[in-house]
């Protein structure tokens, strides 16, 4: 009789032995235990990309005309739903794939579904009660202190990078939301600055784990407000990568904290999705808005960096003489701003971290972003529906990128667009706060984890 590929399998990976010696069961475990794991392992490629299925062109047609006739193209070709299957929720936080932002309607057809919030009711109206009722105390220093450096704000505008983490604390420490009496505070905020600590003669990379777990000891012998909750009411924020390192040597930060930090990839251990929160990395643009018109686009997709790691390696081998989507390295013939204005799509690609300043770019210059990042918790995921305004693709499927990209149609990226240009202001930074800018969002989501607390 044949034998089975489950048999031939277990031949192989199961060592001979003599026929006079036992065989105990637990012998066969281990063999048993990598057969599942790779079975698992190929389960879950399966799934995670469109390499092992086969197509099956399946279009799909709206219920009704879109508001967007104007800018119908000639050109126009149904989407593929075998390529949009690639876009993958399960490496991207949960965030879910193209196809469920459509809804079918009782004619059995799909009509559009433009929301950009996971349930924009119940924000509006939380968001209100966070505005009236919301306590932060944030511990006190003078000027006078050795590291009034990195513990005030700054005061002068943020930029480059990194600005996120002191635009934040900058705004934080004039708004209504401070409190003086820490008694009534729902939240206490730890206001060291990673960024700063890091170019800090005196600290540096190498001395910020020691700055921390120093500093904590301190306020939780001075103050007593730590110690109730060992922690857990307490947050820092922080956008520099090395900020997922700092807390090695205050093992209570990183277990109870609340951590508000823009490399929020949840593939490491010191990052708690639902605990912690992920902020965005902006690069602060001043100035009036740019033309964001998406009709004067003639590039299919646009990225610009350095070679840092595996996922550019591979963006750049398979699309760097392409002629639809442009991937550049190194110094660009035109500005960033026109690249980016001049793109349909613009890609956001794992570097050394998840995080980088591109989407917060891409949603600026009006570009619908495609993320190619996996393990990303991305910024506002607990409010904002990325799928309605973004397109994720895992990064195994970048041979399939053009596909992906070709495979939408003009209707859907004028939908995308549409949405970019909705939520482009909640990745803004202003000196003085505009309601449901990133500082009113990254607030929000302190919100949301002050409530979790309480409930405990």
């Amino acid at each position: 009789m044949a034998s089975t590929p489950l048999l031939i399998m277990l031949k192989i990976l199961t060592p001979r032995r003599d026929l006079n010696s036992p065989q105990p069961f637990f012998v066969l475990v281990p063999t048993a235990l990598a057969l599942v794991t790779s079975l698992l392992i190929l389960f879950y490629i399966s799934f995670t990309s469109k390499f092992f299925t086969h197509s099956q062109q399946t279009h799909l047609t709206f219920a009704h005309s879109t508001d967007f006739s104007i800018f119908n193209s000639t050109s126009q070709k149904p989407i593929n739903i075998s390529f949009l299957g690639s876009i993958q929720s399960f490496d991207t936080g949960g965030i879910g794939n193209f196809q469920s932002q459509r809804h079918t309607g009782l004619n059995g057809k799909f009509v559009n579904d433009k929301a950009v919030f996971h349930d924009r009711d119940t924000f509006m109206n939380d968001y209100k009660e966070m505005n009236r009722s919301l306590k932060i105390y944030v511990y006190p220093h003078q000027k006078a202190d050795p590291f009034s450096n990195v513990l005030l704000a700054v005061d002068f505008m943020p930029g480059g990078n990194y600005a996120s983490e002191s635009y934040f604390k900058k705004i934080l420490v004039t708004s209504h939301f401070i409190t003086k009496d820490p008694s009534n505070a729902d939240l206490f905020f730890l206001p060291f600055s990673i960024a700063r600590l890091r170019h800090d003669p005196r600290v540096g990379i190498d001395g910020i784990k020691d700055f921390i777990k120093s500093y904590i000891f301190n306020i939780s012998h001075e103050y007593p407000y730590w110690n109730h909750t060992n922690g857990a009411d307490h947050f820092y924020v922080a956008c520099h990568s090395i900020g997922r390192f700092a807390m090695e040597k205050a093992i209570d930060v990183k277990i109870n904290a609340i951590q508000v930090v823009c490399s929020s990839s949840y593939f490491v251990s010191a990052y708690i999705p639902h605990k912690d929160a992920s902020m965005p990395q902006i690069w602060p643009r001043l100035g009036s808005d740019p033309n964001l018109a998406p009709y004067k686009r003639k590039k299919l997709g646009f990225f610009a960096g350095t070679i840092n790691s595996p996922v550019r390696e591979k963006l750049l081998e398979w699309w760097g003489n392409d002629s639809d989507i442009f991937v550049h390295f190194g110094r660009l013939e035109r500005s960033y701003a026109e690249e980016l204005l001049d793109s349909k799509f613009c890609l956001h690609v794992k570097g050394y971290e998840v995080n980088t300043a591109r989407i917060a770019d891409a949603l600026f210059y009006g570009c619908v972003p495609v993320i190619i990042a996996n393990h990303y918790d991305l910024p506002f995921a607990d409010i904002l529906d990325w799928k309605h305004f973004s397109v994720i693709v895992a990064t195994l499927d970048i041979p399939l990128l053009k596909k992906i990209l070709q495979g939408i149609t003009q209707q859907e990226y004028l939908m995308l667009h549409s949405n970019v240009l909705k939520v482009r202001k909640h990745f803004q930074w202003h000196v003085s706060p505009v309601d449901f800018d990133a500082f009113y969002m990254v607030m929000y989501e302190l919100w949301l984890r002050r409530s979790s607390l309480r409930l405990q």
